[in-house]
């Protein structure tokens, strides 16, 4: 990869899994790369052009690539995710037009996922500049194939290093929430470059999430997936040790216990609103936010949830459960505060009785939004092409 500026094409590979489950045999990867290169497998890889200006917008999948893009770091971003089934779609563009998505077809269920479509892919056109694999990662194979690229990696939940050594070691750079997850990679590679970033609350997006100036119809919201990890009944124990007064809201883009938390709410006899998955807009997440004075983070074994700083955008306070493992750091007097599964009533109600107190939106605008995060990339980047 030249260290010029800007580099082509940016590839981010999530690690969502769609697609009806197919266990027919996967031809080779000769075949699809013939099935590429003929254009009947999808569009070749190309910049693609758009009327209006590039916005930093959508979820924290998004929000690199498109940051990339805006910034000048590349000329082309693409989204790359994996298909259960036997007949992947063609490439299409949502939410961003900016952005190109692919998803290829899964060899095998086992994380980290092997693809031989994508190595088809990646012979016939070459590996991107920039590499980027979240969350349960790609097969070796992959990574050899994008040997030119340079590559970054970024656990997304708590875990430094959801991949085997074999498989890691091949990153140029690992993203990680806290600096306890920097010295677990430096344990299992001593000379690899780690940088405490993580993707979802360092590249926040402030024309996404923003005051809107609306009442205050709840006093508490929590945005977090119906998944045991986030710890909803920490939150409701809270509230069934405060006034029922308190009225709370919870926003579930996805997870399969949406029915058992109404019920546990129900159960209690708290004050809880409910939005089920598949949840909603950015657009309408962002109104709802408004509508609270304090956005909580409850889980622990979470990996710095990009909602920290979404919650500060909108300009409402975060009370966060003491022991999160990754993104502790974004709390300060001025964003929000702590507390133990304990004492998180007792921090709730001061909170509530001292809105003033905070200024959020302000305090994340100097240093975490996602204009100040791809300078730091792309100074990460170019040290590491000049070495």
């Amino acid at each position: 990869m030249a260290n010029i500026l800007p580099f082509k094409r940016i590839v981010v590979i999530s690690d969502l899994q769609e697609g009806p489950i197919s266990d027919g045999p996967v031809p080779t990867v000769e075949w699809f790369r013939e099935r590429w290169l003929e254009g009947s497998r999808g569009s070749t890889p190309q910049r693609v052009e758009a009327s209006q200006p590039v916005e930093v917008e959508g979820g924290y999948i998004e929000r690199l690539p498109l940051a990339a893009l805006k910034s000048g770091l590349v000329e082309s971003a693409e989204i790359w995710s994996h298909w259960r089934g036997e007949e992947p779609p063609l490439d299409w563009t949502t939410g961003s037009p900016f952005l190109t998505r692919r998803a290829f077809r899964m060899n095998g269920f086992e994380a980290p996922f092997s693809s031989n479509d994508m190595l088809g892919y990646l012979e016939a056109f070459g590996p991107p500049d920039i590499l980027c694999s979240w969350g349960l990662g790609v097969a070796e194979e992959i990574l050899l194939a994008c040997r030119e690229s340079y590559k970054i990696y970024n656990s997304i939940d708590a875990p430094a290093l959801r991949i085997p050594s074999e498989v890691s070691r091949h990153f140029d750079l690992v993203i990680t929430g806290a600096e306890w997850q920097s010295h677990v990679v430096r344990e299992r590679h001593p000379h690899m470059k780690t940088t405490i970033m993580p993707i979802g609350p360092e590249f926040a997006s402030d024309q996404t999430f923003k005051p809107l100036g609306l009442s205050k119809t709840y006093d508490v919201i929590y945005v977090a997936a119906a998944q045991p990890y986030k710890r909803h009944d920490i939150l409701f124990e809270a509230l069934n040790r405060l006034p029922r007064s308190i009225r709370a809201l919870c926003v579930c883009g996805y997870g399969e216990l949406a029915g058992d938390l109404r019920q546990q709410a129900s159960a209690l006899g708290i004050n809880v609103d409910f939005v089920d998955p598949p949840g909603v807009s950015f657009a309408e997440v962002n109104r709802l936010m408004n509508q609270a004075r304090i956005g909580v983070v409850c889980g622990i074994d979470d990996g710095a949830p990009a909602i920290l700083t979404e919650y500060m955008l909108a300009g409402i306070p975060v009370l966060a459960n003491s022991e999160l493992r990754c993104g502790l750091h974004y709390i300060t007097p001025e964003t929000g505060r702590t507390a133990s599964a304990d004492n998180f009533h007792e921090v709730l109600r001061e909170m509530l009785n001292q809105p003033q107190t905070f200024s959020p939106r302000e305090f994340v605008q100097k240093d975490w939004i996602w204009s100040h995060s791809i300078k730091k990339l792309q100074n990460i980047i170019l040290e590491g092409q000049s070495n």
